[in-house]
């Protein structure tokens, strides 16, 4: 990653102090007064949040609320951030939107109004550890909690059959979370499903430096920059537009315990779900990008294959994130699949940024698809460790 690595080297010798001082400053960023009741958006979401200029963005993260969740690991209630139906339904099976790898709900910032126009009752909930829940008592981040965080969600404030939906990760969260829990889910839909990764390697003899390294590439905005290229097949806006898409992306970066939640997931090695697709009996929906440059729309064909009840939908000229590219598309097809006869309001949309944008330069030779991965990164940053001490 020679062209990420010019930019302002990762201080990989910090002290305790001195990382305590950038959290502190990290803090007062994120800000204990976030956005202010003045702007209109939650108190608790970083300042940052005012610099943004994507309506339907803006829209989305006023409505962003914490409610409590109880888990067994920890002691006093986690604060959840998730944006709720402004109705609750008493039929039909509630749509619940996870989002994919460090991400926030805001992904569905122009998807979800299409959903609720058309009369779902949707839910876009952050996993644990990403998005922007309270995590000041630093809870686990490994699989497991995730999967206990979101049943107990779902049991406090759902409490029947859902439709999940899981883009990218999300789509492991969701397999992993159905197996174990069938009986909360009705259907599924995955978008890009990230499925196929078998997750870090053996990372308890890695010396904790290098994935606090790897978080500190993550969260910097050359990566964050060239992965939003990456991700799409064109953006609306040209580079304005592809700044303001990279400020929503790490909007959630900003709070002071988003580093020690990245590096908790992935001391604990992340998600394999490789012995859990067959195992998954609900009916499917798969949406692929056919233009997708981080994961190959080839793997949309082979989960179609393993998975015992799927609809493959592809979309043209549609990157890794569909949901945000091509909204109108998503929620029709995602109408279509849950049988509504309202499938035509997803055809409308003036709100929405048009789909002719700036054609994003792929910049394969500096940033592949596995780049945007921490497990990689951690991986590059492993070789460059082991180079110096030979």
């Amino acid at each position: 990653m020679p062209l990420l690595l010019a930019s302002s080297p990762p201080a990989l010798g910090l002290q305790p102090s001195t990382r305590a001082r950038l959290r502190v400053a990290a803090s007062a960023d994120a800000g204990g007064g976030g956005g202010g009741a003045g702007a209109g958006f939650p108190a608790f979401l970083p300042r940052a949040v005012e610099r943004i200029r994507d309506g339907p963005a803006i829209r989305l993260a006023k409505r962003i609320e914490r409610v409590p969740v109880q888990t067994g690991f920890s002691e006093s209630p986690i604060l959840s951030s998730c944006v709720r139906p402004l109705e609750q339904q008493r039929s039909g099976d509630p749509l619940v939107l996870l989002h994919g790898f460090d991400s926030s709900c805001l992904e569905w910032r122009y998807t979800y109004p299409l959903l609720e126009e058309a009369g779902l009752e949707a839910w876009a909930v952050d996993i644990l550890g990403w998005g922007f829940s309270h995590l000041g008592n630093r809870p686990p981040g490994d699989v497991a909690s995730k999967r206990e965080h979101l049943y107990q969600f779902w049991r406090s404030y759902i409490r029947r059959p859902m439709v999940l939906v899981g883009p990218s990760l999300g789509a492991a969260v969701a397999i992993d979370f159905t197996v174990n829990y069938p009986e909360a889910v009705s259907k599924l839909i995955f978008l890009s499903a990230s499925v196929y990764a078998e997750g870090p390697k053996d990372m308890t003899r890695v010396p904790r430096f290098v994935p606090y390294a790897g978080a500190f590439l993550l969260k910097s905005l050359p990566l964050r920059y060239f992965a939003t290229c990456l991700a799409f097949y064109k953006i609306a806006g040209g580079p304005a537009g592809i700044f303001d898409w990279v400020q929503i992306g790490r909007l959630h970066c900003l709070l002071p315990w988003w580093e020690d939640a990245l590096v908790d997931f992935m001391m604990n090695g992340g998600y394999n779900v490789l012995n859990q697709i067959h195992k998954v009996k609900h009916k499917c929906l798969i949406l692929w990008g056919e233009d997708d440059e981080i994961i190959s729309n080839k793997h949309a064909y082979r989960l179609q294959q393993e998975l015992p009840d799927a609809i493959l939908r592809q979309l043209r000229e549609c990157g890794h994130i569909p949901h945000v590219e091509k909204p109108m598309e998503v929620a029709k097809h995602i109408l279509d699949f849950l049988g509504t006869k309202k499938a035509e309001k997803a055809e409308q949309g003036s709100s929405l940024p048009s789909t002719v944008g700036l054609r994003c330069t792929r910049h394969a030779h500096y940033l592949t698809a596995a780049h945007v991965r921490p497990v990689d990164v951690v991986a590059k940053l492993q070789c460059s460790v082991h180079a110096v001490r030979r």
